[in-house]
């Protein structure tokens, strides 16, 4: 694709169909496509192996699973061509797909230095998820530096996604912008990092944080970046800790059908048992 070729709903709602349909029977292909349940391996499953992560998300009826970084997988940008095609593989053979990379890289260093290497270290990861079958790489803003102005530091954050927003499409894939960081993950500054990266492959990772509900509240908040949004980081439903109802509404609302992905920091006693839990509850807010 050439830049600037397709616009930015067009091409979310062109690789989230493209990932729906390809998972339904030739029989089912006609419905129209429907938000996805996976895992993050945040802190659920940060210490199962890959064959262990599968075998779980299978059992719980989780279709897809984001792959966060340093976590017992090993699925890293160090893997050579040999174990890319074998994690390949064992996606491939299994109902589950990959989602990709969760990666820890940001943009809102000072140094331009930091900078630059997380940009590289991004486009590994770009590499890595196109080779593993994945379909796009979690980054993040991490906050506001004190000596550099908000402004400049949006601008840079803003340019860097762009260059890797590129890179990505030209590998098909995606760049998922977490909302986070102290300040960073305000809405109306994940707006700005949007517009000045103004690239279609550059889509927002809804985080279910606390400020979401600041200023005028989820609604204005989530209208801000809806026409950007490819993935949506939930939390333990079984918990009553975010306006989940309105929070679905609002996806429905915009037909959403990306992933809606289980991060969570606090982990139960059986994971397994939690997972299962949680699909009863997403069923029902998803319906």
């Amino acid at each position: 694709m050439q830049p600037g070729s397709i616009d930015r709903r067009q091409f979310l709602q062109f690789l989230a169909a493209s990932s729906a349909l390809a998972a339904l029977p030739a029989s089912a292909t006609a419905a129209p496509p429907k938000m996805r349940l996976g895992l993050v391996t945040y802190q659920w499953g940060k210490d199962w192996d890959l064959a262990t992560i599968i075998k779980h998300c299978e059992a719980a009826d989780f279709s897809g699973v984001e792959l966060r970084s340093t976590h017992k997988h090993g699925v890293e940008i160090t893997l050579d061509a040999a174990e890319r095609r074998e994690v390949r593989s064992q996606f491939a053979d299994s109902p589950v797909e990959c989602v990709g990379p969760g990666s820890a890289c940001e943009y809102h260093s000072a140094d331009p230095e930091v900078v630059r290497k997380n940009i590289e270290e991004t486009k590994e990861f770009i590499k890595l998820s196109h080779d593993i079958g994945g379909t796009g790489v979690k980054v993040r803003p991490n906050g506001f530096p004190k000596e550099v102005s908000k402004e400049k530091t949006l601008e840079q954050i803003g340019k860097s996604l762009r260059e890797v927003g590129q890179f990505a499409e030209d590998h098909g894939q995606i760049i998922r912008l977490e909302v986070h960081g102290r300040g960073t993950s305000e809405l109306p500054y994940i707006r700005t990092m949007l517009d000045v990266a103004d690239h279609p492959a550059v889509t927002v990772c809804w985080n279910c944080n606390g400020t979401d509900l600041a200023g005028e509240g989820l609604e204005h908040n989530f209208k801000l970046v809806q026409d950007s949004i490819s993935t949506v980081h939930i939390h333990d439903l079984r918990h009553d800790n975010y306006p989940w109802q309105q929070l679905f509404g609002l996806l429905k609302g915009i037909n959403f059908s990306g992933w809606t992905l289980v991060e969570d920091g606090k982990v139960p006693d059986d994971v397994p048992a939690a997972m299962k839990e949680n699909r009863k509850l997403w069923e029902q807010l998803a319906s």
